[in-house]
């Protein structure tokens, strides 16, 4: 696939947390506390919580499973503002990706207030300890579920297929379940900033549709955004589609 991603088809999605000392945030301790001060300085409201990155993503058959560790946000910022250098580490998260019944895609625009301000997403966020279940079990499907519901204020139809495509790259692990609704783009576009109008302090400045690739735009959308839209709209671009 283009963009340096492959994209394989997944039906079955495992995580767990496990023990990990994270040896790049131990001896970069320095350089992650001075860069969340800029962080901090340039936008206020952050939050440093605790998040999970994955030390490991394995595909056997059409099962993925993926081993998690915890550490701090400002970390994992730090990390992906100095573009990754540690090989071993990948930002694995999970995402809906809406579509309405006339093929369009449904992205969310990340608010000023954000660390990721003014990029557009799939509504999403980085796993974190509210995820964990039974111990060691990090349940991304909800993950994904819970975002998207509290991003939007809609829930999934009853009958959407649990399918997910793995979109990973060099630093990233994109599980993204796509979910066509019944309704047009634009009719769900509406819900969704009503939705977003009612909150006190929304997270998004609004939505966005993309019904072709030449509304792929490379300076608000990720690069896993940019690859999966391209796949979608240029199904010939997919040169390294896997199907598991």
């Amino acid at each position: 696939m283009s963009d340096g991603f492959t994209l394989t088809r997944i039906e079955r999605v495992t995580a767990r947390l496990v023990p990990f000392e994270w040896e790049w945030a131990r001896d970069n301790a320095a350089v992650i506390a001075e860069n969340w001060r800029c962080r901090c300085a340039a936008r206020s409201g952050l939050f440093d919580g605790r998040v999970l990155l994955a030390k490991s993503c394995r595909i056997e058959g059409t099962s993925c499973s993926v081993e998690l560790f915890e550490t701090s946000y400002a970390s994992f910022i730090t990390h992906k503002d100095l573009g990754s250098p540690d090989p071993r580490v990948l930002n694995a998260f999970a995402a809906i990706v809406p579509q309405g019944s006339d093929g369009a895609v449904l992205l969310g625009m990340m608010g000023a207030h954000t660390a990721n301000a003014g990029q557009a997403y799939f509504p999403c966020g980085t796993p974190d300890l509210d995820d964990v279940r039974d111990g060691d079990e990090v349940d991304l499907a909800g993950s994904a579920e819970r975002e998207f519901v509290e991003e939007t204020g809609m829930a999934l139809p009853a009958d959407a297929p649990e399918a997910w495509l793995l979109l990973r790259g060099r630093t990233q692990a994109a599980f993204l379940r796509p979910v066509i609704f019944r309704e047009r783009a634009d009719a769900l576009r509406e819900e969704m900033e009503r939705h977003r109008r009612a909150e006190i302090e929304p997270e998004l400045a609004g939505f966005i549709t993309v019904a072709s690739s030449g509304e792929i735009d490379p300076r608000s959308m990720p690069n896993f955004v940019q690859a999966y839209l391209r796949h979608v709209f240029q199904p010939s671009c997919s040169s390294t589609f896997r199907s598991g």
